[in-house]
């Protein structure tokens, strides 16, 4: 008996789920009960350590505690962009690839490569899956940053072959996320709509603009930014603590690594308390000089306090946005993922940002969102279930940048109405290939000249006046500002193709056709439907 699995391979935790044949998804826990697991490793002498058991290790032993190692994976060390990592230090190895060096028994030191480490890990997660599902693994989906380049995932599928876990494919993260969020929902893959997707995790945050037309998804625009996550929303809970322990004893909770990794720990226990309840307490033994740390802080001191690191990930969503060339109006809904989504005040300030219309995910806000801590693994375990029985070649042919990269419309195509108003056949953002069609009327008219155009954006605003009450006198007034409502509307821009259709009944339905080939070329056709007569045909190439 075998089984296939998803994997989310993050630089702070890893979490893995499995569907099953009823199309419901299980999230696996390892041995320890911990689903999140954390991408930790840690060496005392002889014995390897994993996941939170190795995590608890930098508070005692973080010079051979291996952290944050995911994105030096098929990299050069003089590749690596930043070297920040809060356990073990990364050194060149001897062949100039990204390493840590660990003490081992009797004083002995070992070079653990990035590739090892990797290695060790995905083993871990492998054996976690067989113990929890009583099955071999035969092949799994693994996500990936959307950064990540051709050569890191080449390694990083090597690097999972080695360890015994066949790689089925590699998928972007937000793109995983995704397809867990609409998949209680099929038919709203069928909707025509635009999704931004962020990911804060623990040392970096990544976001995406998504398109679904149709049940493809193209991604628009992304955006990646190193040491903005949850790591940082400790590191403000930490601070804090700090100077209430430096007015209380007058010693420097700081004064060495031992005690902050303490403050760090117990600062996250914190963060994920307050995510649920209004207040928490925070309780360190021996934190320094001796002294135990006691005390308590509330939502709203904790909100208060990292208030800098929530605004930035607030622009952060707002920064993907631009680069996709939209505007907030455009978004139809916001989903967030990674643990420090649980943090209400993130989602509140995310919603003030988009309009009423646009519809903010994450469980401070609704109760049937999902855990976005598993949105991901969630995503790469449905995907593992829909290719399991594909071979070998159709999921390469899948991974052809002509249908990875997604070809997609600009703005939308569509035709004139009787009003003079644009009405769309292809909404922006549509995939091509694509074949779609629209049904109109002649009325009393024999021949009508149907207008292809393209559509032209525009932001309309409308003043909505507050009521009045009748008890109110004439010289009465408020300094209130009216509310202004903003719609995108499209209307008729350029002009792509004119088709004519002639001899026609009254009132005969008309079916227009339009077909965008693979290449671009746009091609319209149009019909008599009671006749059944095909008419003049245009073509143009964008």
């Amino acid at each position: 008996m075998s089984a296939v699995i998803g994997i989310a391979f993050g630089n702070t935790s890893s979490s893995l789920a499995v569907a099953n044949q009823d199309g419901k998804v299980d999230v696996i826990a390892n041995p320890d009960g911990d689903r999140s697991i954390p991408s930790v490793l840690s060496y005392v002498g002889e014995d390897e350590y994993h996941g939170a058991q190795a995590k608890a290790q930098l508070v005692r032993n973080p010079s051979n505690t291996i952290t944050n190692f995911r994105d030096y994976v098929g990299k050069s060390f003089d590749e690596l962009t930043h070297h920040e990592t809060v356990g073990a230090k990364v050194i060149k190895t001897a062949n100039g690839q990204p390493g840590f060096e660990i003490a081992r028994e009797e004083g002995k030191k070992e070079t653990v490569t990035v590739a090892e480490a990797t290695k060790r890990h995905l083993k871990q997660i492998k054996l976690a899956a067989e113990d929890y599902i009583g099955k071999t693994i035969e092949g799994v989906v693994i996500t990936v940053p959307t950064d990540f380049t051709a050569q890191q995932r080449i390694e990083l599928t090597n690097i999972s072959n080695d360890a015994g876990l066949k790689v089925l494919q590699l998928i972007n993260e937000p793109s995983a996320a995704l397809l867990a969020h609409l998949s209680n929902e099929p038919e709203r893959l069928q909707e025509d709509k635009i999704y931004v997707v962020s990911d804060f995790g623990g040392v970096r945050s990544d976001a995406a603009v998504i398109s679904v037309r149709g049940g493809i998804l193209t991604i628009l625009a992304t955006a990646h930014e190193f040491g903005l996550g949850g790591d940082k929303l400790d590191q403000a809970l930490a601070d804090y603590f700090a100077k209430e322990f430096q007015k209380k004893y007058s010693t420097n909770a700081k004064s060495n690594a031992r005690s902050i990794s303490k403050l760090i720990a117990e600062s996250i226990v914190v963060k994920k308390t307050l995510s649920n309840v209004q207040t928490s307490t925070c309780s360190i033994e021996s934190l320094a000089d001796g002294f135990d740390f006691h005390t308590t802080i509330n939502r709203l001191r904790y909100e208060l306090t990292a208030r800098n690191v929530l605004s930035e990930m607030t622009a952060f969503v707002e920064k993907v946005v631009k680069k996709a060339g939209l505007e907030t109006l455009d978004i139809d809904e916001v989903l967030l993922v990674g643990g420090s989504s649980n943090t209400p005040k993130l989602a509140s300030n995310v919603s003030l940002i988009f309009p009423e219309s646009t519809v903010v995910v994450a469980p401070s806000l609704s109760t049937k969102a999902l855990d976005p801590a598993e949105l991901i693994c969630r995503g790469a375990a449905l995907q593992a279930s829909l290719i399991e029985s594909f071979d070998e070649d159709e999921v390469k042919e899948s991974l052809q940048p002509v249908v990875v990269n997604t070809q997609h419309l600009t703005n939308p195509i569509g035709i004139k109405d009787a009003e003079g108003n644009f009405q769309s056949i292809l909404v922006a953002e549509t995939a091509y290939p694509i074949k779609k069609s629209l049904e109109v009327t002649n009325g009393s008219e024999s021949s009508v000249i149907i207008e292809l155009y393209e559509g032209k954006r525009t932001v309309k605003e409308t003043v909505i006046e507050a009521e009045q009450d009748e008890d109110d006198s004439d010289d009465d007034y408020s300094d209130e500002e009216p509310e202004v409502k903003k719609e995108v509307v499209y209307e008729c821009g350029e002009l792509l193709s004119e088709l004519c259709l002639k001899d026609l009944k009254p009132n005969s339905k008309l079916e227009v056709i339009v077909n965008i080939t693979q290449n671009g070329t746009l091609h319209v056709s149009g019909r008599e439907l009671k006749q059944g007569a095909v008419a003049v045909k245009g073509e143009v190439t964008f």
